[in-house]
């Protein structure tokens, strides 16, 4: 069995914390591959393996693991009583207009009761597209964002979809609040975005990163109760966290992000200010241009009235 090495310093952020809870989040793994790992001598610790999941670690201790080659995640199933919010439905394609607080396909932690399950219980059909661990997926949004998201139905579809992602022919918008006047009405922000190395369970703009381009408009400013700004932004590749990031890298973090910042007590938001609302891309049979849009859901709706 291969194992991925992996070398991290421990941040401030996880002074104090459990091995085997840091074990999981820096590697990916469930507590229990973790304990594993611990257990195996996989795990050091400023270059002396650790025995004890228990054990505490310390801000700026380097932690170098081992991680295995685990099993594929077992394959989804139907799950009823999930819904689906389907705004368009075809022989190939469904559009569904994701809520926030829903995630997409399982994985690590999330094993039931996502989109993906949802699916394929109105879809049986998409068991056998794309990757059986999140069949019919072909992008993904985070948990907190709300909004359009495209699903192959058919293998056609999916290979369709896909390359039309990887030539960033899919338009993409989005609408988010952040923090903050920005210098200039509209831009690009083209940087790398990869895993922290001071921070691992977080994303960032690294030399070492894939390419991430974000363009983005300026709608509206506001100075009451606190400076913000509207905007619009449009993806030209789709990495994890990338609008969340981008912004972040340039002082302007989304309004309730707490993960990149975007926390502050004199503007409350349930959740990150990021609406996916238009959606467009060329049928995988038919070659016509669709286009979809989705209204902003009435949580952010009620945070963008309360600015002035």
């Amino acid at each position: 069995m291969t194992a991925e090495r992996l070398e991290v310093e421990v941040p401030a952020a996880l002074d104090g914390e459990r091995v085997d809870r840091v074990v999981a989040m820096v590697a990916d793994v469930s507590r229990t591959v973790a304990t594993r790992m611990v257990a195996e001598g996989a795990v050091e610790v400023d270059g002396t393996a650790i025995t004890r999941g228990a054990d505490r670690l310390r801000a700026g201790s380097s932690l170098r693991l081992r991680v295995p080659e685990l099993d594929a995640d077992p394959v989804p199933t139907a799950d009823a009583d999930v819904e689906v919010p389907v705004v368009h439905e075809d022989e190939h394609v469904i559009v569904v207009d994701k809520p926030a607080d829903l995630v997409v396909h399982p994985g690590a932690g999330h094993v039931g009761a996502t989109l993906v399950n949802g699916l394929l219980a109105r879809y049986p059909e998409l068991e056998g597209v794309g990757d059986p661990e999140r069949p019919g997926i072909v992008h993904r949004l985070d948990r907190g964002t709300s909004g359009l998201l495209m699903v192959a139905r058919t293998s056609l579809a999916y290979g369709s979809l896909v390359a039309q992602l990887s030539e960033r022919s899919v338009d993409r918008q989005y609408r988010t609040v952040v923090w903050g006047h920005l210098e200039s009405t509209r831009g690009v922000v083209d940087a790398p975005i990869g895993r922290s190395p001071k921070h691992p369970t977080k994303m960032a703009v690294t030399e070492r990163g894939k390419p991430a381009r974000t363009r983005y408009e300026v709608e509206a400013t506001f100075t009451t109760p606190v400076d913000a700004s509207l905007l619009v932004c449009r993806l030209e590749t789709g990495r994890t966290h990338q609008i969340r990031v981008h912004l972040s890298a340039i002082g302007h973090p989304v309004v309730g992000d707490e993960r990149y910042h975007g926390v502050r007590q004199s503007l409350p938001c349930p959740r990150p200010f990021l609406h996916a609302e238009a959606l467009g891309f060329d049928h995988p049979a038919t070659g016509e241009r669709l286009s979809f849009t989705s209204p902003l859901p009435d949580d952010l709706a009620e945070v963008l009235a309360g600015l002035a």
